[in-house]
């Protein structure tokens, strides 16, 4: 959620006022604390890398005005605002680099910059589109162990997602944590070398698997030795392969590009592990679910049934006994942001009947809430699924 959506929800629910953490600086996202999430009703609760979007610790946090809203950012959270009201953040909070995200006036969340290099075909590198990858720290693990002891005692289901598995995460080609980043950054010229430059994708796709799979094995032998398999699913990967209407790749180029590097990371886990596998991709990506689930894929995520071929009851009927749907609970672009409590309701009671029958479903709407989402509206959501369940939920407001 917004960080803005989540601050208005604490207020409509009386909890403890105060600024709300951005734990995601790019989309802007708003930490759910636990007594939020009990005033809403939730099931299930996040672990979170160290270091997020930007190259920015979490470690620290400090106060920052966004827009009238005091929020609180990681300590090395630095930006510059333009006189056109732009505003600009810096990798690592360093402002000698150059900026790496822009957040336009009148947006409540940040595009990374393109910070492209002058492509040179004799000297392309791998190794250049792999410096953001590497192997987890001490810090890092410290951090996971704390982070998953912490969920894990809170009689949450925990979904935790620990990085580096994200094969090419459009949102992170631009490498927006680095403060020089090399290799291909542009996103234009990313699509094109998945079709002309397949060798070099290829060969950073093997190292980023290799990578994180040691990654994975370390922090399995720490959670796995001092608290146990107390992660419910691990959050692979968010590249997105759909649009609206179609795809950004035939399904034959996912499979010869992605598939096999998502197959040994889901292998590993399913061997090494008792974690779920969850794959994100916005769109029109009913064509891929074949090969998500034969990759070993056990959850689909965010179920976008406004896109074209992602009609809900077909989807159930076609793949209800082989994914999870994590998602498709309410339109996130019309339903929840700009009709009123009364459709909310009625499309969350009508997701709910087609995709709860035989379980598989985890109520999610259809990607993050909004910056601007009536706060009515975001109630009458949790209300409906209540009212699904069974269950009489006290709540203020």
């Amino acid at each position: 959620m917004h960080v803005s959506t989540v601050a208005a929800l604490r207020d409509y629910y009386g909890l403890t006022p105060g600024p709300v953490k951005v734990h995601e600086p790019g989309q802007m996202l708003g930490l759910v604390e636990d007594d939020l999430r009990a005033a809403m009703g939730l099931d299930v609760t996040g672990v979170f890398p160290r270091k997020v979007k930007f190259g920015l610790s979490t470690t620290a946090w400090k106060e920052w005005n966004f827009r009238g809203l005091e929020v609180l950012v990681p300590a090395d959270f630095r930006t510059r605002t333009e006189p056109n009201g732009d505003i600009l953040i810096y990798p690592e909070g360093d402002e000698t680099a150059a900026p790496s995200g822009l957040m336009p006036m009148g947006s409540a969340f940040f595009d990374a910059i393109v910070r492209q290099p002058e492509i040179d075909e004799e000297k392309l590198d791998p190794e250049d589109n792999l410096e953001e990858f590497g192997a987890v720290s001490e810090e890092d693990l410290d951090h996971i162990e704390r982070s998953v002891r912490a969920a894990a005692s809170s009689g949450y289901g925990v979904a935790a997602g620990f990085g580096g598995t994200g094969f090419g995460d459009i949102a992170l080609v631009p490498g927006p944590g680095l403060k020089n980043p090399k290799g291909i950054r542009d996103v234009a010229e990313w699509y094109i070398s998945t079709r002309t430059r397949r060798g070099y994708i290829h060969r950073v796709f093997e190292r980023q698997c290799e990578i994180a799979i040691g990654n994975l094995a370390r922090i399995h032998a720490r959670i796995g030795a001092r608290i146990g398999d107390a992660v419910d699913c691990m959050y692979v990967c968010g590249t997105d392969f759909g649009t609206q209407t179609s795809a950004f790749c035939s399904v034959a180029t996912f499979r010869e590009l992605w598939f096999p590097y998502y197959k040994r990371v889901n292998d590993w886990v399913h061997a090494n592990t008792t974690w779920k596998c969850f794959k994100h991709s916005c769109g029109s990506v009913e064509r891929f679910f074949e090969s998500f689930i034969e990759a070993g894929f056990d959850v689909i995520n965010p179920v976008q049934c406004s896109a074209a071929g992602m009609e809900p009851a077909g989807l159930k009927r076609k793949y209800g006994s082989r994914l999870v749907f994590w998602g498709g609970g309410v339109d996130t672009q019309k339903t929840l942001p700009f009709g009123t409590p009364q459709e909310v309701r009625e499309e969350v009671l009508r997701r709910c009947e087609i995709f709860a029958p035989g379980g598989g479903f985890v109520f999610n709407s259809i990607h993050n809430l909004q910056a601007g989402t009536p706060v009515e509206n975001i109630v009458a959501m949790l209300d409906a699924v209540h009212q699904f369940n069974g269950v009489s939920h006290a709540r203020s407001g």
